[in-house]
């Protein structure tokens, strides 16, 4: 990029930094994490590793006989997927529901994610799904996570999918019979049930990983995983209040969106906290409010839906008049994207050249990162703590955060930010962690390492797949993923996948899902109406789709091949194409629920076979 004399950079003014710089300086702290084996540098949660799955939150065991039935729609996985999909399902007139979740209730990763100062980081009156359908209104712009899982029980209850669902379920096996048009469903309680129609809404992270750090089973002290919190040990609950660690020496091996919410509370607790960090995340204002009620009684019918456009087009680089939402999310993007490059354009005369957009939006990136890097020089005093968490990457190389108290717990005397310089934890003993040639003596230490990215789907589900003519589903997709629209594989008939799966990426999750959601019901209303038994994609339709989706996918890539290792890029893994942003449609999600909107409006199912 050459900045010396651009139409940008007269538009941006002098600048109090040398973008070559800060580029080479990025470029080098990536190349300091950058390792061989990507995402084989963690461990799979199975054999002695089990029980960092389990479920801690089990009440009552549920014991029933097993199931050898038929119901119409199968919805595997009782998070917000499988609830908008059930509720979709519902609206549209379909009855024979069953849902088959693993934990022993709705909720999915606000089942799971329990750990103290969890909360949503989209604004709630967004990112809760159905607010509108349930007559609700969060208590707080950002949701914390007991209210999260309550609501969850909620549209449950709403939608009737309490009614004949399996908790306490595991899918084994699912396996398509062609004579009877039905998959065969196995699971680990014994079950042998039949459907017409399965939809997978695993979700995109739900598998807890490990790092292999060599040692990692010699270590006698206690350890948990973030997403599976045991309040046994440390007391309090996911408001705080961690008497069990008052008199303990504490590790937690990982600084990303988790660790940044619950590591304030372990050092308000904790008799000694170690922070083993690998990179450090980016930390902006949260400044989160309760819900003002005057404000809630404005809104009027479809103020939900109203709200999560404006804030799906402004984070996909759209214009809005207004900001509804106004918050970290949307300042980020009106300065990288959208309202910037109008406002240049206005000061201009003229449209901004590709190559002028791409200019604007990376020293607008440096502009804003320095400010991040600032921040954490004004909250937090030790300089060497300082500069240690500093984040040198571009904005979104990493989920960006939102806290107001995490950099400030690094003042606490018992707050002790072990930096690895990219290298991680070296190895660990009994009763210890080694990082930087040093032991770190700790009684327990604590998990936030994330969720599996980059692995198969059928590892992450936890089964396979078997369609058409024995066709496993890990070898149809074993050179990537292969669907049309994100939702269906050729081979795989009646069969749907909600998630990211080819689909398009937005901040917003839940309105993903949704329109995922709706886009399943029409399509099953649709087979319904036609008096058909099977939908399927054609295999032209499916390639033609993969080649689209390949093609707009290479402008991603180069962007994050230069970014620092993390679940984005299949931690830096070069050539890899497993990374969390692998193979989503690039249009954009705008584009995306558009083009989905128009294949419906058309009616006649272009490159489905129905028969």
């Amino acid at each position: 990029m050459n900045t010396s004399d651009s139409a940008v950079k007269t538009l941006l003014g002098d600048l109090d930094f040398d973008p070559s710089q800060l580029k080479q300086k990025y470029l080098a702290e990536r190349d300091k994490r950058v390792r061989t084996d990507g995402n084989e540098q963690y461990i799979e949660v199975t054999a002695e590793f089990s029980k960092y799955v389990e479920d801690p939150y089990v009440e009552q065991p549920i014991e029933r006989e097993p199931l050898n039935d038929e119901v119409e729609v199968v919805i595997i996985g009782g998070g917000f997927g499988g609830l908008l999909t059930g509720a979709r399902l519902r609206e549209a007139g379909f009855e024979d529901i069953r849902v088959i979740e693993k934990a022993s209730d709705f909720g999915g990763t606000w089942y799971w994610n329990r750990y103290p100062g969890a909360m949503c980081d989209v604004e709630s009156y967004c990112y809760l799904p159905l607010l509108e359908e349930l007559g609700y209104i969060p208590q707080h712009k950002y949701s914390f996570a007991p209210e999260i899982l309550n609501h969850s029980r909620n549209i449950a209850k709403k939608f009737d999918l309490y009614n004949n669902a399996c908790l306490q379920t595991s899918v084994t096996e699912l396996r398509w019979d062609e004579a009877q048009s039905r998959w065969h469903i196995q699971t680990d309680r014994g079950d042998n049930m039949r459907a017409k129609y399965v939809a997978m809404a695993n979700g995109p992270l739900n598998r807890p990983k490990l790092p292999g750090i060599p040692g990692i089973n010699d270590f006698k002290g206690y350890t948990f995983h973030t997403s599976r919190w045991d309040y046994s040990y440390t007391g309090g609950d996911s408001s705080g209040g961690l008497t069990g660690l008052k008199d303990k020496k504490v590790g937690i091996i990982g600084t990303g969106a988790t660790a940044v919410q619950c590591i304030p509370h372990l050092g308000e607790w904790a008799k000694e906290l170690y922070v083993f960090q690998r990179t450090p995340s980016s930390i902006d204002e949260r400044n989160n409010q309760p819900t003002d009620p005057e404000w809630a009684e404005s809104l009027t019918p479809g103020w939900q839906q109203a709200r999560m456009d404006n804030f799906n087009a402004l984070v996909s680089g759209g214009e809005q008049e207004e900001d509804l939402v106004h918050d970290g999310w949307t300042d980020i993007f009106r300065n990288l994207t959208g309202t910037a490059a109008k406002i240049a354009s206005r000061k201009l005369g003229r449209r901004l050249t590709g190559a002028e957009r791409a200019e604007l939006m990376e020293l607008s990136d440096y502009q804003k990162m320095n400010g991040i890097r600032q921040r954490v020089d004004e909250l937090v005093e030790d300089g060497n703590t300082a500069e240690a968490l500093k984040p040198w990457y571009r904005q979104f190389c990493k989920r960006p955060c939102f806290h107001d108290e995490y950099l400030d717990t690094y003042n606490r005397p018992n707050v002790h930010l072990v930096d690895t310089h990219g290298k991680g934890v070296e190895r660990m003993t009994e009763n210890a962690v080694i990082a930087n040639g040093k032991a770190y003596e700790v009684d327990c230490l604590i998990f936030a390492t994330g969720f599996e990215v980059g692995t198969s789907y059928t590892r992450r589900a936890g089964y396979d797949i078997i369609g058409k003519n024995g066709l496993h589903l890990s070898d149809h997709w074993a050179d990537g993923v292969r669907t049309l629209q994100g939702l269906s594989s050729h081979g795989f008939p009646n069969c749907f996948f909600l998630g990211f799966t080819q689909t398009a990426i937005t901040v917003n999750v839940p309105h993903a899902l949704n329109e995922q959601a709706k886009h399943i019901a029409y399509m099953l209303s649709e087979t319904r109406r036609r008096q058909k038994n099977t939908l399927e994609v054609t295999a032209e339709a499916e390639q033609d789709y993969v080649d689209e989706v390949r093609r707009l996918a290479k402008v991603g890539a180069r962007f994050y091949a230069e970014c620092t290792p993390g679940y984005y890029n299949s931690e830096g893994k070069q050539g890899n194409n497993a990374g969390f942003f692998s193979d989503m449609h690039g249009a954009g999600p705008i584009r995306f629920y558009e083009m989905l909107a128009e294949w419906r409006d058309e009616g006649n199912l272009a490159g489905m076979a129905l028969s």
